[in-house]
């Protein structure tokens, strides 16, 4: 039987529960968030930045990030050093164990991507990857959002 456009939709939000809750599961062993470790992975792609760049990419408020540096710093994962040229500003950059924890994380994507697509084939993979693309696309634009009537 070919799925309709109605048992698409079921699968997706029956894939946004699984991977909430394994990604949940994942950080929780770490003692973090879902927020706590998208600064740590914004540090690791974009090097030590201030807190305000920070709230910038993140999309959220300076104090929000102040928080969850805090937090991170008690853990051990981030460290705030004074900006060379800005006195009013401080960079916050990966220890040695943030880094780690995201080299481990790198590892642990890698065996996950081998079991979840092993045994898909390279048109399989670039069809899913290509109604995949329009989905998020549709659903970052707002256009497969309910519409007030």
């Amino acid at each position: 039987m070919v799925p309709d456009a109605d048992g698409a939709v079921d699968r997706l939000f029956d894939l946004a529960v699984v991977l909430g809750d394994l990604m949940n599961r994942t950080l929780a062993v770490h003692g973090l968030t879902a927020a706590r470790a998208e600064v740590i992975w914004v540090l690791h792609h974009s090097g030590r930045l201030t807190q305000r760049e920070l709230s910038e990419v993140l999309k959220c408020t300076p104090r929000n990030v102040t928080g969850l540096v805090d937090a991170l710093q008690v853990a051990g994962l981030v460290v705030r050093t004074p900006h060379p040229t800005d006195r009013r500003a401080v960079l916050v950059s990966l220890t040695e164990r943030g880094a780690a924890l995201v080299s481990q994380w790198s590892a642990e994507r890698a065996d996950s991507t081998a079991r979840l697509f092993g045994d898909t084939s390279d048109s399989e993979l670039v069809a899913f990857v290509t109604v995949l693309d329009r989905v998020l696309v549709a659903l970052r634009q707002g256009d497969a959002a309910p519409r007030d009537r």
